[in-house]
């Protein structure tokens, strides 16, 4: 049995602690060696039909679960899709889904409900199965786990928001030295309750659930449909589960800091650990999240801004807990130093120390499919812009949507934050990106989400703040309606996607 799969059977087998999944309105209880032994059913199941890569399609279940963690015990590789947003064709999305799953080599599919549906009338591709059939609580037999040690656990899919998505190849080693890198960054044991409603497609919501059920603790466990319906959700089941840990991106804390007058009755002084990452770390609504919140018992120490990426399985660098949001002399947050394992640099730094951020480490991902291998010595370049301070990594964005005018870069990031304060622009719904840039005045372009009664006012107000707060004048403002613009399955704007229709307009 390879190293991961024991470290989950020694830990599962004999936890006091739960798996609590929501669905239906309310919370569903499993306890760990209940959701280890139906990982056990998938595994045998999955040596006995000879699967040699397995794809998940569903909502987070107790049954989805034990399939990932099935296929570690079986020595598997296995990845996650992204289910359809809504709105979308159904059909296009099923396809698509089979169609990835087939570039990653899966031979057998395991869903459910309407998902299952949908997949099973895909003409091509791998078998489709219910997820259900093959996870269930009772066992007739004793699993044996194989003896050999595969060279891939995860296959996990970039983010995509500044090309095409690729799979990530993460080797059992890599993913146990991250959850255990992270564990022992944030000092997790079996006392502490995390929870999450994360994607578990998504390389930060799966490695919160593994941390947590590596850690021994209890997991609370929402679908991200969840959250979206209801946001303010949220801090109600942190206040059920006492959670101590949780994480979220950047957008969450945002909009419940900028909204938080309509948070009532909740309890978040247990809470002793909140990682924000997968986006740009918004100081002011961080540090407002913080404040407003206060009244609830929160305390400001544990926000704990942070970076990672799928290709080093997830965590990069992690802030201790108890240490909060720190800002540079900048006005960056800095996002804590590298878990262990793990080494930062910054290669071709500017007069101002900014330079392209490279990782290595033992979290660092096998290569991706079908491409060159990386060995763990081997220093990636994430493509991501930015310095360190006393060890601290800061980012500023990434190196292909830097936008220079008149000699001067300009992040993207820092031109949406001043243009997402103008009247009926959408928080987290700006995209800017540089326009001429082979002509002889280059420009900055902002692409905005807007809903209220006076463009014309609101676009005055966007290119004034953008002016006095950046120090560039817009060449273009273009508002669209809510929800136009291209965003990846986890909720990131696709800037290059928004440049490239914006170009062909013109």
């Amino acid at each position: 049995m390879n190293a991961l799969a024991q470290a989950f059977a020694r830990r599962l087998a004999s936890s006091d602690n739960c798996l609590y999944v929501f669905g239906d309105g309310s919370w569903v209880r499993h306890p760990w060696p209940e959701v280890h032994a139906r990982s056990e059913n998938v595994a045998d199941w999955l040596l006995n039909e000879q699967v040699t890569a397995l794809g998940l399609a569903h909502e987070p279940t107790v049954e989805l679960i034990a399939a990932i963690l099935g296929a570690f015990q079986a020595g598997i590789p296995v990845t996650i899709a992204a289910g359809p947003v809504r709105g979308a064709d159904t059909d296009k999305w099923a396809a698509t889904t089979v169609a990835r799953f087939t570039g990653m080599g899966v031979s057998h599919v395991l869903s459910a409900g309407s998902y299952l549906e949908q997949l099973s009338l895909v003409e091509t591709g791998p078998l489709v199965k219910e997820l259900d059939s093959v996870a269930p609580l009772g066992r007739s037999t004793t699993f044996e786990a194989p003896d050999q040690q595969p060279e891939i656990a995860l296959l996990q899919g970039t983010a995509g928001s500044t090309g095409v998505p690729r799979a990530v190849q993460l080797s059992p080693n890599a993913v146990l030295a991250n959850l255990n890198g992270l564990n022992e960054r944030i000092g997790v044991t079996s006392a502490d309750t995390g929870c999450s409603w994360l994607p578990l497609y998504h390389d930060m919501g799966l490695s919160f659930l593994l941390a947590g059920a590596l850690g021994g603790t209890d997991v609370w466990q929402a679908p991200t449909t969840a959250f979206q319906a209801s946001p303010f959700r949220w801090l109600s089941w942190l206040t059920e589960s006492n959670a101590t840990i949780t994480a979220a991106p950047n957008m969450a804390y945002g909009l419940i800091g900028k909204y938080s007058r309509r948070v009532t009755d909740v309890d978040l002084g247990s809470v002793r650990f909140a990682l924000n990452g997968g986006e740009p770390v918004d100081v002011a609504l961080t540090a407002r999240f913080a404040d407003e919140m206060a009244r609830f018992g929160f305390a400001p120490g544990a926000l704990a801004p942070s970076y990672g990426l799928a290709e080093s399985t997830c965590a990069v660098t992690v802030p201790a807990p108890g240490r909060g949001l720190v800002v540079d002399d900048a006005g960056h947050a800095v996002l804590g130093e590298p878990i262990a394992g793990m080494q930062v640099r910054v290669d071709g730094a500017d007069d101002d120390g900014i330079g392209e951020i490279s990782i290595r480490g033992t979290s660092m991902m096998a290569g991706y499919r079908d491409g060159a291998p990386l060995t763990r010595d081997e220093w990636f370049p994430t493509g991501d812009l930015g310095y360190l301070v006393d060890g601290g990594l800061v980012v500023c964005g990434r190196a292909k949507e830097l936008i220079t005018v008149a000699g001067r870069n300009i992040f993207p990031a820092e031109v949406e934050r001043a243009a997402a304060g103008a009247p009926g622009v959408r928080d987290g719904a700006v995209v800017a990106v540089g326009v001429g840039e082979r002509s002889i005045r280059p420009g900055v372009a902002i692409v905005a989400e807007f809903r209220g009664p006076d463009e014309a006012n609101s676009r005055a107000d966007l290119i004034a703040r953008v002016a006095s707060e950046c120090g560039v004048v817009p060449a273009e403002v273009v508002f669209v309606r809510p929800g136009a613009l291209p965003r990846t399955s986890s909720g990131k704007l696709r800037r290059l996607e928004v440049k490239r229709d914006l170009l062909h307009q013109q």
